[in-house]
């Protein structure tokens, strides 16, 4: 057989059916303006603490679709506000990672 300089890696596929979504409906509940998050990344442009430790709104709400852990996400977030203000859903972002804390105590 022939290299041809790549490998195939494992699948990154997620079977939804498997994941523990506890966390992400807790969040629902409590902050319903997490639901119309479209993922945009604005959020994550705009972030001060994301070009060096990856904290975004985006990334956390990602992880918690996915059923994975947010609190090394959650230290890293300063709370300065700028994702509220230039998100174009007018979603309170600040006020979505205090709740996401609070699930977390």
């Amino acid at each position: 057989m022939t290299d041809f300089g790549f490998h195939l890696s494992k699948s990154s596929t997620l079977d939804l059916s498997r994941l523990d979504r506890t966390w992400l409906d807790r969040l629902y509940e409590l902050e319903p303006g997490a639901r119309i998050c479209m993922n945009c990344g604005s959020c994550s442009a705009t972030c001060t603490a994301a070009p060096y430790s990856g904290m975004s709104v985006r990334k956390m709400l990602l992880y918690l679709e996915r059923g994975m852990d947010v609190k090394p996400l959650l230290s890293k977030c300063m709370l300065c506000g700028k994702c509220t203000m230039v998100c174009p859903r007018g979603i309170n972002t600040r006020n979505l990672i205090l709740t996401v804390c609070k699930l977390y105590d």
